[in-house]
């Protein structure tokens, strides 16, 4: 766009609860500062830790917006001093530190990566949060390879359908835990080799008669953890990056020596730029191709409008999705 406006459209949380909270408002358009670019938004998805903010357990990092939002895809409006790698009118998506409720936000330019050929808004605003996610904690902490087996549970979640599309492109094979048959048989289509209904299936049990796990990429915690590292194999590595099910967890260390097992765990938004910007090269390189040859595939579960941001929390909360739920911004 040739012109920016001074004033844009977000959604603020007014204060810490439920969705109701989510209200639309006015802010000024940020401007981009040093290696930092201004994206026009087209769609951003809605991601759990957003929902967190929003109850005010997971603050922005310093320096960030309190507007929530933590991946976007648009179209660059503007660039700030020293970036190179894009231009004004490249269509980008890009992971973010807050802002992907809004109409603009700015990021630093090494967070971005190029809108996939052949993918609408939507579905790459879909992309970030949940392949940086993946990529960063299942390849480049863990190091799944080829020929080994991983276990994601939230097998239906953005990040477990996006874990098992990576996991199965990448020729490893695939054990995913649900709450429900249903999403259960989803996991099952998304291409896990095997699933477990987690509130009715001995999974750990069944998991080390199968083979076992080498990596697990737990987004549950608490009881799950011992369970997990009872179903890993000799030199598994388990990766922490959520806990539903509580943060403290009670485990038998003579099983980690045992075992030689690894447990490490991560979160993304307050990683610095030039971390996100590392990932971001890898992802480009790695990842990307498998996207544009339609070997991994985002999956939408429902697109929201801007303005009905608290109906898109509500979805999440329910636990009912299949895959992303997505803000139509632009």
């Amino acid at each position: 766009m040739s012109t920016l406006p001074n004033a844009m459209r977000v959604i603020e949380i007014t204060e810490h609860g439920g969705p109701e909270v989510l209200r639309e408002a006015s802010r000024p358009v940020p401007t981009p500062r040093d290696n930092e670019v201004l994206i026009h938004i087209g769609a951003a998805g809605v991601n759990r830790p957003e929902v967190l903010q929003r109850m005010g357990l997971y603050p922005p990092p310093p320096g960030a917006t309190d507007i929530p939002g933590l991946e976007c895809a648009g179209e660059i409006a503007a660039v700030g001093a020293g970036v190179t790698s894009w231009k004004v009118g490249d269509k980008v998506c890009a992971l973010l530190p807050g802002g992907g409720y809004g109409e603009f936000a700015v990021v630093d330019a090494g967070s971005c990566l190029p809108v996939p050929a052949g993918l609408s808004m939507e579905e790459a605003a879909a992309l970030p949060e949940t392949t940086f996610t993946v990529w960063a904690n299942v390849f480049d902490d863990a190091g799944l390879n080829p020929g080994e087996t991983l276990l994601v549970h939230g097998g239906t979640s953005g990040i477990g359908a996006t874990a098992i599309a990576l996991a199965k492109a990448w020729g490893a094979k695939v054990f995913a835990t649900a709450g429900s048959d249903e999403k259960r048989e989803a996991c099952l289509r998304l291409g896990a080799d095997a699933a477990y209904n987690y509130k009715t299936d001995p999974w750990d049990e069944e998991i080390a008669k199968e083979g076992g796990a080498d990596v697990v990429l737990d987004m549950a915690g608490g009881d799950f953890v011992p369970r997990n590292l009872a179903a890993l194999n000799p030199g598994g590595r388990h990766v922490s990056i959520a806990f539903l099910r509580g943060t403290e967890a009670s485990v038998n260390v003579m099983t980690i020596m045992r075992k030689r097992l690894r447990l490490s765990g991560s979160t993304m938004k307050a990683r610095p730029p030039a971390e996100k910007a590392r990932l971001a090269g890898d992802i480009a390189a790695q990842v990307w191709p498998l996207i544009e040859a339609g070997k991994v595939k985002p999956l939408i579960d429902e697109i929201f409008p801007l303005a009905e941001a608290a109906n898109a929390h509500r979805r999440m909360e329910s636990g009912a999705h299949i895959g992303k739920i997505v803000l139509k911004v632009a």
